[in-house]
Formats: C-alpha cells, structure tokens, sequence
C-alpha cells in the first residue's frame, strides 16, 4: 500500500505561523511523524508540500498509477481551490482531508471546503494525529476494497 501525504501552502512555515493555532512543532517534524506512522503501518509514502496550486495538482495527478489513496492538508487552498477539488475528482483515489487547527471554529470563510466534496472524511482540530488517524483510516477503507 503507498499513499501520497500532500501538504499545501505556508505550512512549511509550521512552528513560526501563528504558534498559538498550530504549535511549536515544525513541518520536519511532521514529516517525521507521518514517516513514522507510515514504517509502523507498513505502508510506502511520499510527504509532499508546495505553497504552489499548479504543484498541488501536478503531485495529485501524479498520484494516479502511482499511489493508493492520498492524505492531504490543502491549507489555504482548502477555501479556494476548485481546481484541486477537480484534481482529486480526476484521479479518484481515496481521500482525507487533514487540518492542524479545528478549521470549523474559526473565520467564516474557513467554513467551506472545496476539497472534501471528493474526500472520504474531513478531519480537523487534531494536530498531528489527525494525520494518524487519516492514514489509519485510508489503511482501512483500502483494506476493505482489496
């Protein structure tokens, strides 16, 4: 099983951005959390992050053929990106939508997620765990569809 684990923009800026919403840990340590999970699980990934929508939905294409199911935190693009929603709609894997902070609790415009309309589950407000709990919940949806 290989999954893709797609991070969108700023959040290679994790541990300085806004440390109250989204910690002091940094995004090598993310990596190194999603690797981690990932060797326990036995399951191959590729962690990806680009602050560039053009990038996103090239990686996601490129998961097509190439991978399982994909994680994917769209950050910013999350509210905005039809075109990473028609990406995800194209390649039809398994998706889940992952996001640091409880994104349901804050601004308005935070309140629509272009997204999840392909994604299996939208999970949020967990930190890092959320990606744990996405890749554990992709294992299993896959299992399930073998």
């Amino acid at each position: 099983m290989k999954l893709f684990v797609l991070n969108g923009p700023n959040l290679n800026m994790l541990g300085i951005r806004e440390p109250d919403i989204y910690g002091a840990q940094t995004y090598s340590d993310l990596e190194k959390f999603v690797r981690n999970v990932c060797e326990r699980e036995d399951i191959e990934v590729e962690v990806f992050q680009s602050n560039h929508e053009g990038v996103l939905v090239d990686t996601i294409q490129s998961a097509y053929g190439n991978a399982d199911g994909i994680v994917i935190n769209p950050a910013a693009y999350t509210h905005t990106s039809v075109a990473i929603l028609d990406a995800l709609k194209a390649v039809a894997l398994p998706t889940v939508e992952v996001h640091l902070s409880d994104v349901s609790q804050r601004e308005d415009f935070r309140q629509i997620s272009y997204p999840a309309m392909a994604c299996l589950e939208q999970i949020k407000g967990l930190g890092f765990q959320g990606y744990e709990k996405a890749i554990l919940l992709l294992k299993e949806h896959l299992a399930k569809t073998i």
